[in-house]
Parts: C-alpha cells; structure tokens; sequence
C-alpha cells in the first residue's frame, strides 16, 4: 500500500516562499516518477510540477515556471517543491502524486496512481 505524506504548507504573503516536502512509504525501489498537483476551492486539480524517478527530467505548469522548483531528496521517494515569489493565485491545497508504473514519468494529473492528503497553502496579497 502506497502512503504519500506532505508537509510545509503555511500562510504567507504575496512574494514570499514556502518549501514542501512529501515522503512515499509502501515502496522498497527509488524507480517511480513523483510530482506535485494542486487544487483550489471550486476548481479541478492542477498539475503544478513533476520529475521522473532520478530527478533529472523535470516539467512544470505553466502558470509555475520559473517560480517553482521540483527536486528528488537524498532518501527513496522524497520529493520537494520550492515555491518563490508566490501570489494570491497560488492559494490551494497541494498535494504529492507518485507513478504506479516503474520509469514512467508523468506530465499530467491524470497519469499519477497514487496522491497524498494535501497541505494547505494560503498567499495573501
């Protein structure tokens, strides 16, 4: 049984940062891609970033490039996300996806098998 746990949300001001980071249990190889979708009350879930299972193939929405960084931890299927300069829009519940399938990397939030509970980030202006 896979369990993706995030943490790191919080409140902040308009142009400021926050970290995430997710951590998956229930999986003995690094092997699966992981990435970051986000949702706003009222809306569908957006993919926000994502990266394949070595981290070095990295893809971003697009309302996120270059603000937002995805990377691999040091420890099996962890995963980050810095977010600089947030704005108001970016005020969601995020939440940590990983790929069902071994390599397979993943663009969309439709392709991610598994997904966390969240973690509340709220951007004030």
């Amino acid at each position: 049984q896979v369990r993706l746990v995030e943490s790191g949300g919080g409140s902040v001001q308009a142009g400021g940062s926050l970290r995430l980071s997710c951590t998956a249990s229930g999986r003995t190889e690094d092997k699966y891609a992981m990435g970051w979708g986000r949702q706003a009350p009222g809306k569908e879930r957006e993919f926000v970033a994502g990266t394949n299972y070595h981290g070095e193939d990295k893809v971003y929405g697009d309302s996120v490039k270059g603000r937002f960084t995805i990377s691999k931890g040091g420890a099996p299927n962890t995963v980050y996300l810095q977010m600089n300069n947030l704005k108001p829009e970016d005020t969601a519940v995020y939440s940590c996806a990983m790929v069902g399938e071994k390599y397979k990397m993943a663009t969309t939030v439709r392709e991610y098998d598994y997904w966390g509970e969240g973690t509340q980030v709220t951007v004030s202006s």
